[in-house]
């Protein structure tokens, strides 16, 4: 097969293959892009593999980083473009089921493409855009099927997160995985545990984040691979459960956590615990609990002034949304967010008194500054009271005497 018309991203660094070719090796485009070139799909990464080794590869450019050299791979940058340019290599001993103990450089392009993960991606892309195709990936792209290299526990026990990278693709790409692969992937569920959790986070993120998350979701919980990822083993009805209502992508990484958190009934320090255990950062952290906290308030029927106000206009539209995914949400978000830009103030620093003003106006410093600043705040955010200096000021001085 032969593509006729390259995307842009491949002649552009036509000039790095064909540098390498002309000094005698071989050069290929591989790996995700030309998967995504033959389905139509946006190109990210141009990966490209060669028959020369790491420092032969250096000396064809003027211009590389060491990204993986021990690894093969060597950055060609060219014309503020970095190309990552890995020398074809055999693989041996997954001792932590993630990493190869030992790899050997090759000058063959299939035995390159033999360790790959699955046929779809272990395709090669010549120059001139010839596929050369040693593992019937055309035909299972043809197909709409994920299939593993050779043997699927040989692949999965050399890369347990392959598991994982499974389902994403089946979330992303509609396609069905075939039976030798789920298989594999049901019999080597417990090998997930022996991957870092960040990694798993980032595959499991983007399964959801696919236009079919419904579906990499379901072969998630099918295979049993949900039972080897952090908190999820009994929560297995509430995950099946919004395996039902996804019918579309779940967003930001955000709102994926939020549905999830909303889904098993978690509020406040109970989400920080579970999504510190899946290595969540601090501020997803915090934005999740304040999402779920309008989620919930839409779900008792009590969202209000104060409610947007803490939840904020970024944090509105991934909230009601995850309410409309659960069949909860009763309005639209621009009317929400129409409201929330109504409010009188959107943080506390808007508010017309400080705390030194109000100390200058005969309020004494300690715990009670405080507790009359959080309600003046209140109160001018709820629509009870003006943002006014002398009115706060005033205010303040009658709870304080009270």
């Amino acid at each position: 097969m032969r593509i006729e018309t390259l995307p842009e991203e491949f002649i552009k660094a036509q000039p790095i293959i064909d540098t390498i070719d002309a000094a005698g090796y071989e050069a290929y485009f591989v790996g995700g892009s030309v998967r995504d070139t033959l389905l139509g799909l946006p190109i990210h990464d141009v990966d490209i593999a060669t028959s020369a080794y790491p420092q032969e590869v250096k000396q064809l450019f003027k211009r590389t980083v060491d990204t993986g050299i021990e690894h093969g791979t060597v950055m060609i940058l060219d014309h503020g473009t970095g190309y990552e340019t890995t020398t074809f290599r055999t693989e041996s001993g997954y001792q932590d089921y993630r990493r190869p103990d030992s790899v050997t450089f090759v000058r063959s392009l299939q035995e390159d493409l033999k360790r790959r993960d699955f046929t779809i991606n272990a395709l090669a892309l010549r120059s001139n855009g010839t596929i050369v195709d040693y593992f019937h990936g055309l035909d299972d792209l043809q197909a709409k099927r994920i299939r593993a290299v050779g043997n699927a526990d040989e692949r999965f026990n050399e890369d347990a997160l392959r598991m994982m990278r499974a389902v994403r693709f089946a979330s992303q790409l509609d396609f069905d995985i075939d039976s030798d692969t789920i298989q594999g992937i049901t019999h080597h569920g417990p090998l997930l545990e022996k991957i870092a959790v960040e990694r798993i986070h980032v595959e499991f993120v983007k399964m959801l984040q696919g236009n079919w998350p419904a579906k990499g979701l379901q072969i998630f919980l099918d295979t049993g691979l949900y039972q080897y990822c952090p908190d999820f083993k009994d929560r297995l009805s509430a995950l099946q459960s919004l395996a039902t209502t996804l019918t579309a992508s779940a967003g930001d990484e955000t709102a994926v956590w939020t549905l999830i958190c909303t889904e098993f009934g978690l509020q406040g320090r109970q989400i920080d615990q579970f999504l510190k255990h899946w290595k969540s950062a601090n501020h997803l952290i915090d934005a999740v609990r304040t999402a779920v906290a309008m989620v919930t308030a839409i779900q008792n029927d009590s969202l209000d002034d104060w409610t947007l106000y803490q939840t904020g206009e970024t944090l509105i539209p991934i909230a009601n949304q995850a309410a409309t995914t659960m069949g909860l949400a009763t309005r639209d978000t621009a009317q929400l967010v129409a409201q929330y830009q109504g409010l009188a103030i959107k943080s506390k620093k808007e508010l017309a008194v400080t705390g030194q003003s109000l100390m200058t106006a005969g309020i004494k410093p300690g715990p009670i500054l405080g507790k009359l600043l959080n309600e003046l705040e209140y109160r001018v955010a709820t629509g009870n009271l003006p943002n006014d200096a002398a009115q706060l000021t005033k205010t303040a001085l009658e709870l304080a005497s009270s």
